[in-house]
């Protein structure tokens, strides 16, 4: 079953939820849509991974957000979206059967940094899974990824604003004090490998449960495409970080 859900009055205030056909209650994967925040890329294409994450016994929700070119979307209206989505789920929760003891939020690039984002704010969460995110927006300003689409994210440098950066960037706000699985294809030439590395490696010092699963000669998109090998791996993650028995 898959039904569009609204959490807020907007054109993009919903998600889509997605519940396994087995008995519940369900374990939820708050899954979030890359595309480096802009309003070209939407939910839709994530959605073949949230099919194959609930054919595996996870309730999965699907959430949209305003993006770079919506009214509100970047600073602060993202953030806004992607908090007040998660928050949703105590809403629907009785309705759907979903176990709101076993959530864990999951990205893909851009998305992958919103998932660790609300790492730092929602710490009822059981994890983070990040599919090659963006973890650290002053170096994403550094390598100009994407021409620049960090200050442009975030309405400047991290010199002009650094209280946004310091906010926003994951590794600024360590340590979540959760764990937090970070996998990154080595050829990947959209968010370099480096970036999770460096996350990680940071992550450690700071005490955190994290954890960098390097993935050999892998892109940026195999991560987020159920018929790969890679997609396969992130689903045994999923389900380990949520005790599903399967």
């Amino acid at each position: 079953m898959t039904k569009r859900i609204p959490y807020g009055s907007g054109e993009f205030h919903l998600a889509e939820l997605r519940v396994p056909q087995t008995d519940g209650p369900y374990p939820v994967a708050i899954v979030i849509h890359g595309g480096f925040w802009r309003a070209l890329y939407g939910l839709d294409y994530i959605g073949p991974a949230c099919d194959a994450l609930t054919a595996a016994g996870i309730a999965t929700w699907n959430i949209e957000y305003r993006r770079l070119g919506h009214a509100g979307g970047g600073w602060p209206g993202t953030f806004d979206d992607v908090s007040n989505a998660a928050d949703h789920l105590q809403s629907i929760a009785p309705q759907y059967n979903l176990d709101l003891n076993r959530v864990i939020a999951m990205g893909h690039s851009a998305g992958g940094h919103l998932a660790l984002w609300l790492g730092t704010r929602k710490k009822w969460l059981q994890g983070v899974i990040s599919l090659a995110g963006v973890a650290d927006l002053r170096r994403a300003w550094e390598l100009k990824l994407s021409n620049n689409v960090a200050a442009e994210f975030l309405g400047g440098s991290p010199d002009e604003v650094p209280d946004r950066y310091k906010f926003a960037s994951p590794i600024e706000q360590l340590p979540l004090g959760l764990p937090q699985k970070l996998f990154h294809g080595t050829l990947d030439d959209s968010v370099p490998y480096e970036i999770s590395q460096r996350y990680v490696q940071a992550a450690k010092l700071r005490g955190d449960d994290a954890e960098l699963i390097t993935l050999e000669n892998a892109g940026h998109f195999e991560l987020a495409d159920p018929r790969t090998k890679e997609f396969g791996m992130v689903r045994d993650v999923a389900l380990s970080l949520i005790r599903v028995k399967n």
